[in-house]
């Protein structure tokens, strides 16, 4: 009988163990996540994260990331990118490879909630759009919400580098 029951108790701590292991990782991950939200105001909270990114160029359905962060100095940095699919697409001279992207690389200062001023580079390549080179645009940036719009905009819209308008969003965290 002691058998059985040792024999009971061993398969039930045995099929107990991998949800135990399972508590701690989401434990550990809670922890993680609000270990690095600590020390931040409560609007820094909302902003300080992962966010999607898009150009319209590339895709409003296949978003790419932004990462924002506070640095050790204080700063926010903010890195991130949208790729194309890769595909062919067929324009009026052929067919092309489609190797689209924005690329942020830079750091935010926060003005307000809907506010952010973006200072690093922004680089872009579109097929369509000066001959399929790369824009870089290095300077200063205004990131806006408006209404109950749920991304901040880049309002400096005009590309440098040919007659068109590129709207970089970058989205409010889920």
């Amino acid at each position: 009988m002691k058998r059985i029951i040792l024999a009971i108790m061993a398969i039930a701590l045995m099929a107990s163990a991998p949800m135990a292991m399972d508590a701690k990782k989401k434990t550990t991950r809670k922890r993680a996540k609000t270990e690095n939200l600590t020390g931040l105001t409560a609007l820094e909270r909302k902003i300080v994260g992962k966010h999607m990114l898009t150009l319209q160029w590339i895709s409003w359905e296949s978003y790419g990331s932004v990462d924002i962060k506070k640095e050790a100095d204080g700063t926010l940095s903010c890195r991130g990118e949208q790729l194309a699919r890769k595909c062919t697409k067929d324009v009026e001279q052929g067919n092309i490879d489609n190797d689209d992207y924005v690329k942020l690389d830079g750091t935010i200062e926060i003005v307000d909630k809907d506010h952010l001023v973006f200072t690093g580079e922004i680089r872009t390549k579109v097929y369509h759009i000066n001959n399929g080179q790369e824009v870089l645009r290095s300077g200063t940036y205004n990131f806006v919400t408006k209404e109950n719009r749920k991304y901040w905009r880049m309002q400096e819209l005009d590309n440098p580098a040919d007659n068109c308008a590129d709207y970089v969003d970058i989205y409010f965290k889920r």
